[in-house]
């Protein structure tokens, strides 16, 4: 029986996987055309499971050779010699068990036997030329986790070699395409060259043709993944729906695709609120995926600036593909840029991050009061959401407001909503989760959303600017109650106008919806 696979390379035979025909398509005219190009994305993104279809899909046509750098020494890359000694081996190890032409074969194991350390570049050349010659097939390399290796010079000098083989194709024979796949994209690897505090940037893969396949799952395919799965359960999954509902908290993302179906499964519910229950307990899991995304906001200051200034304070700074900021983001998958300005990946990641940001101002006097009082606002098996806008307006108030009843703009322009989050975190921990509603976050709005107990509660955090951008504020929330099929939203305003008294104000009617705001 198949399963959902979220280690390693997923196979059809194997696991429930989204059909990826399409994309190999794409790739499949890339290499007719004799396209290098590079498949960079996010850890755990499907590259090597595309690169498995693709070495199993194109067979018939080509002589495919899959290997990975990945486990390969750092002292294999040291020069470019022994780089090119460790790729034939490599080639060598894969022709013995996927290669079924016996000259390929022969020729691998004459000029690459188990114990070469190194081939120079003018012998590795003859020798690529010998193989693509006396292949009845053009030859296409895959080569995985490439940035493995591209701390290295020797590494540079390697892909200078094939750089320069590719040059001259048409009167040496070389290889029809060469694809590398990685995290990183080599055309813009930091590298430490020579003295160790020298750092310089390398483009030794300018050769190389833009890669613009989308590679999220889109929720058509993920559809058909759990027709498969539903045609061997049994068990009446709106298919449809449940990919509708798996895309929008995922994005596409393909490994919390997998992960998300991957819990339903365990917990054999795949209504709405099985949903929810398998998305709290993601967003309380340690995982590779989130283990290597916190690592990379750790790693690099200026990212987690970027992403702090966005979610906190809703700034919205122009998407720039020049600032390294902007690059590492996209380039882990942590971001998606639209129509320039960007936007998290998903709301599970996104999520994710706030936790991140939050859990190191766990010990804040916000954070203390929402810890100390939360048993008050549980009611039933939900929350009693006027009373907890009332007491966050209280202690709010108490803890930020100067002593002539001032409150500091900027700081409420820019932790705000932070201080709001870190109220409720303590209360809904472990029960609960929230995301915010990409689409209407700005520098004045934000649309927060709390499930809790599979209760979901619509709360609109903003900036106040006047009565008239009040009433305008109220309108678009009952339109989003309205979109949300709610009847009842809460909206937090942050007030600076001193004749403005904290608290809850009367309820406001529309439409038989009612709003409950609090002034803060």
């Amino acid at each position: 029986m198949r399963r959902f696979n979220t280690a390693g390379t997923c196979r059809p035979n194997e696991h429930y996987m989204v059909d990826i025909t399409e994309r190999v398509e794409i790739i499949r005219k890339m290499i007719a055309q004799g396209d290098y190009f590079c498949i960079n994305r996010g850890r755990q993104y499907g590259k090597t499971t595309t690169l498995e279809a693709i070495s199993k899909q194109l067979s018939d046509e080509y002589c495919v050779f899959q290997i990975s750098f990945e486990g390969v020494g750092d002292s294999y890359f040291e020069d470019a010699s022994t780089a090119n000694a460790a790729f034939l081996r490599l080639l060598r190890q894969n022709a013995q068990w996927t290669n079924e032409e016996e000259k390929i074969k022969n020729i691998l194991d004459e000029v690459a036997p188990r114990g070469l350390k190194s081939v120079d570049s003018f012998d590795f050349a003859d020798i690529v030329a010998e193989l693509c010659t006396q292949s009845s097939k053009p030859v296409v390399i895959l080569i995985d986790e490439v940035d493995q290796a591209g701390n290295n010079d020797g590494f540079i000098k390697f892909l200078g070699g094939l750089r320069n083989m590719f040059l001259n194709r048409t009167t040496h024979p070389t290889f029809q395409s060469v694809i590398l796949a990685g995290v990183y994209d080599v055309k813009n690897l930091k590298l430490k060259m020579r003295p160790e505090e020298q750092h310089q940037y390398n483009s030794p893969w300018n050769i190389a043709v833009p890669f613009d396949v989308d590679m999220s799952l889109s929720a058509v395919g993920i559809k058909g993944m759990l027709d498969d799965y539903e045609a061997d359960h049994h068990v009446g999954i709106d298919t449809e729906e449940v990919a509708s509902w798996v895309r929008e908290y995922t994005g596409g993302y393909p490994f919390l695709v997998s992960r998300l179906c991957q819990q339903m499964d365990e917990q054999n519910d795949w209504s709405h609120d099985g949903l929810l229950n398998a998305v709290k307990v993601m967003l309380n899991e340690r995982n590779t995926l989130f283990d290597d995304m916190i690592k990379k906001i750790e790693q690099f200051p200026d990212l987690k600036s970027l992403l702090k200034e966005h979610l906190f304070a809703g700034e919205s700074r122009k998407y720039n593909p020049d600032n390294q900021a902007f690059q590492l983001a996209e380039q882990f998958n942590i971001i998606n840029a639209r129509n320039g300005s960007f936007a998290i990946a998903c709301r599970i990641m996104e999520t994710r991050i706030y936790e991140y940001f939050m859990a190191e101002e766990h010990e804040s006097e916000i954070y203390s009061a929402g810890s100390i009082e939360k048993t008050q606002f549980f009611k039933g098996d939900g929350l009693d959401m006027p009373l907890l806008l009332q007491k966050f307006s209280e202690h709010f108030n108490e803890i930020f407001r100067t002593e002539d009843g001032n409150m500091d703009v900027k700081f409420v322009e820019k932790q705000g909503r932070k201080q709001f989050l870190l109220y409720i975190r303590p209360i809904i921990n472990g029960v609960g989760h929230y995301y915010v509603e990409a689409e209407t976050r700005d520098e004045t709005r934000t649309d927060l959303i709390i499930n809790y107990n599979n209760h979901e509660y619509v709360i609109e955090l903003k900036i106040w600017r006047g009565d008239s951008y009040n009433t305008k504020g109220e309108s678009q929330l009952f339109e989003y109650l309205q979109l949300k099929k709610h009847n009842i939203g809460y909206l937090i305003s942050f007030c600076f106008n001193k004749n403005k008294q904290p608290g809850l104000l009367p309820p406001v009617e529309s439409n038989g919806r009612t709003l409950i705001e609090a002034i803060v």
